[in-house]
């Protein structure tokens, strides 16, 4: 931890936490319990950034294309995010943690949305820590939405057609209150984006462990901050440029 340079640190976060189910087929256990085993992992997680002054952390909880899985698997995760957010509303609270959420949290069951929207409005004065949960999320279903959007204001006046920029464009998007991904972490070893910030992404370091997201604790939190100081970030320009 002492290596880290405050200075460095990213200011957004974001991480796809996957290989809960992986993590339990190993130890011959249910998909369900590796979901239980992963809330720690999140638990450990939100701390460490925290402590670590980190502005922003998004954590990549539940994709639309989830709401595929086994009924029993989704009943499971759902009443596991709603025990979550009853759990650590006090340590929210006590840390000044502000919660948001992005997706299309419609598709939530009507007792997990209430619990989830009555811990944003409590913890909404908070800023210490934005902790961002993806849930109901598609990256592409957030830029459709975006679009349809635009052209309503377009069609209405709101908006002309040369007016439509980045970044008149990315307030659009979910996001549109926070700063893109500085970092993106992906846990249990694979190598793609699963549909997650497909626009906010564009710039971000990617950084990929094989530890399942059941035993990710804050030495490899610290690790994958530390990798990411090693970085050049030069967003499309030339070392000479960035160095004058």
């Amino acid at each position: 931890m002492e290596r880290l340079i405050k200075e460095r640190l990213p200011r957004h976060v974001a991480i796809i936490m996957d290989g809960n189910g992986r993590w339990a087929e190993k130890r011959s256990l249910g998909r369900i319990e590796g979901h239980r085993q992963g809330v720690k992992a999140i638990r450990d997680t939100v701390k460490a950034a925290r402590r670590l002054g980190i502005k922003v952390l998004t954590l990549y909880a539940f994709s639309q294309e989830n709401w595929s899985r086994p009924p029993k698997e989704v009943r499971a995760l759902m009443r596991l995010l709603k025990e979550y957010l009853e759990g650590e509303l006090k340590e929210m609270l006590d840390n000044n943690i502000r919660l948001v959420a992005i997706g299309n949290l419609e598709d939530l069951p009507p007792d997990v949305r209430r619990t989830l929207r009555e811990t944003i409005r409590k913890t909404r004065s908070k800023n210490g820590m934005v902790l961002n949960l993806a849930i109901s999320y598609s990256g592409r279903a957030e830029i459709l939405r975006a679009v349809k959007k635009i052209c309503q204001d377009h069609s209405k006046g709101k908006l002309r057609t040369q007016g439509i920029t980045s970044e008149v464009f990315s307030r659009y998007l979910f996001t549109n209150e926070l700063p893109e991904p500085d970092l993106l972490i992906r846990t249990s070893g694979e190598s793609r984006i699963s549909n997650f910030m497909l626009w906010q992404i564009a710039y971000t370091e990617i950084y990929v462990t094989d530890t399942f997201w059941p035993d990710f604790r804050r030495k490899d939190f610290i690790k994958a901050l530390l990798d990411y100081q090693k970085r050049e970030r030069r967003f499309g320009l030339t070392r000479r440029q960035l160095t004058g």
